[in-house]
């Protein structure tokens, strides 16, 4: 960790023109909380992004079990999964600055110690961060859907994408899934049980763990008759 600021979305916008993306890249407004919260809590729970494998037990200052999560918009269930799993740690990506602001201002208030925060594309992280074997899981709630069908080549759970994660996945290490778009859990399900190196837990989808909370948006969904689907898969060999 060093005392740099996270990028801006502009210069977040330039460093990823590639053919996967982990994110869209959309403008929001900052509020001074969120900014505040940035400017003194990068330096300790920030982490930049290099193009080097991390040490993440560095990072953590500890050599317990390390989760990744991809996307973890405003910060909430990210913050309240660290408090349910307080022996895991985790290693939350996003690029939108709102969300990195809030995140940060919620770990202080609710004295979290065992997330670390990076304002990046997750493909590159994934690519030159993270060395093979080194998570015990994957989290992915709710990735933008795409839901129009010439959109879909957008999304995020894909073939080419799942199999640049699972080098990354520790032998019995788990990825879970989380969708309320049931045309992409589909897909995600039929993603996943393509790569024989992953085993189901479930016969397809799976209830949902006792440490991922409900948001608000999943909770006014279930009241309007939407579906939310999980999955998670265990890395077999």
């Amino acid at each position: 960790m060093t005392n740099q600021q996270p990028p801006s979305d502009a210069e977040t916008a330039e460093q990823h023109k590639r053919s996967i993306r982990s994110f869209v890249l959309r403008q929001g407004h900052m509020t001074a909380a969120q900014q505040r919260a940035i400017d003194t809590l990068w330096p300790q729970f920030g982490l930049d992004y290099r193009a080097e494998p991390a040490d993440l037990n560095a990072a953590f200052g500890r050599t317990n079990p390390k989760v990744l999560e991809i996307g973890f918009g405003m910060g909430t269930a990210t913050v309240e999964i660290a408090k349910r799993l307080p022996q895991a740690d985790f290693l939350a990506i996003d690029v939108h600055g709102p969300g990195v602001g809030n995140i940060l201002k919620l770990i202080e208030e609710e004295n979290v110690g065992n997330i670390r925060v990076m304002r990046h594309d997750a493909v590159e992280v994934v690519e030159n961060m993270l060395a093979d074997g080194s998570l015990d899981g994957i989290h992915i709630f709710f990735p933008d859907p795409w839901h129009k069908k010439r959109h879909n080549k957008r999304r995020l759970i894909q073939t080419p994408f799942v199999a640049k994660l699972l080098p990354k996945l520790k032998s019995g290490g788990y990825i879970h899934l989380a969708t309320d778009w049931e045309e992409y859990a589909v897909q995600m399900l039929e993603v996943l049980n393509g790569f024989e190196s992953l085993q189901n837990t479930a016969a397809d989808y799976a209830p949902t763990p006792d440490y991922r909370p409900e948001t608000k948006f999943e909770a006014r969904g279930k009241r309007l008759g939407h579906g939310v689907w999980d999955l998670v898969f265990v890395r077999k060999d």
